[in-house]
């Protein structure tokens, strides 16, 4: 027997909410999926991951070892979240592939530095020497930046956050530069006299010593933070605000970080805490 019209109009706000009460306890059993690059963004996630657990949330942490695949996952929905890129890397990703992502919070300001293996001083770094630098736009500008910054080289006044090779207006010693992926910065080190490097890559790999750098960009402002990114549809997840306090507020989380970073708070800073 077909139910009665007055009976479903009578129902139907019970069943409404109790589907509702359904796909929310659904949504909470699932685990919220963070993809992460090897490092202290893995690590750090990793503590709060524990104690999310402790308090009812359930964490899955996916590791990714290029800077292409985080975001690729991220907007097909296998991850809710991804933490390893910055503000300005985030947007040129959301210009040139039509991501639609957001920032729901920045995390860790590392610091870039330039280093060398060779020379002891950036007075030292010789006539036509070989400078490796990351091979993604905005990492590219990033370290040209630094170079002028450091004396080694001036940039157009006009150039912008994605400066190329190009954009180099004058370059006194005729550095020759090689453009490697991130990751790979730290082997390519060796090999030339001076190196882009990234701490949270130099640092596990015990390459050489990520206190060591010629320079640093301590001056840069918090769009160069790792941001936690999701897409824009899923954002308001409470479980993502519920973890982000979490990591926020965790010592345990604050004490791991300054541990990876050898304890010198010359090489990040937490963009969520007031300047030191």
């Amino acid at each position: 027997m077909k139910p009665r019209p007055f009976l479903l109009r009578l129902l139907g706000p019970f069943l409404a909410l109790a589907g509702a009460l359904l796909l929310a306890g659904g949504a909470q059993a699932r685990p919220l999926k963070i993809g992460v690059v090897p490092g202290i963004f893995a690590d750090s996630v990793e503590v709060a991951a524990k104690e999310a657990k402790a308090r009812g949330l359930d964490i899955q942490i996916v590791e990714f070892t290029d800077w292409t695949t985080p975001n690729v996952a991220l907007q097909a929905g296998d991850i809710d979240l991804n933490y390893y890129q910055n503000s300005n890397y985030l947007a040129n990703a959301v210009r040139s592939q039509g991501f639609d992502f957001v920032s729901v919070q920045p995390g860790i300001l590392s610091y870039l530095g330039l280093y060398s293996t060779r020379h002891a001083s950036l007075a030292q770094v010789p006539q036509g020497a070989k400078v490796a630098i990351a091979s993604d736009p905005v990492n590219i500008g990033r370290a040209l930046r630094l170079l002028q910054h450091a004396g080694l080289i001036t940039l157009r006044p006009d150039t912008g956050l994605l400066g190329t090779l190009a954009d180099i207006r004058s370059n006194p010693k005729h550095l020759q530069f090689i453009e490697v992926e991130g990751p790979q910065l730290v082997r390519a080190a060796q090999d030339v006299d001076l190196a882009q490097g990234f701490p949270y890559f130099i640092i596990p790999s015990k390459a050489f010593d990520a206190t060591k750098a010629l320079a640093y960009t301590s001056y840069e402002d918090d769009s160069w933070a790792i941001q936690f990114v999701a897409r824009k549809d899923r954002a308001a997840d409470p479980r993502i605000a519920q973890f982000l306090d979490i990591y926020k507020t965790s010592p345990a989380v604050r004490q791991a970080i300054h541990a990876f970073y050898l304890n010198d708070a010359r090489l990040y800073r937490l963009t969520w805490l007031q300047p030191r």
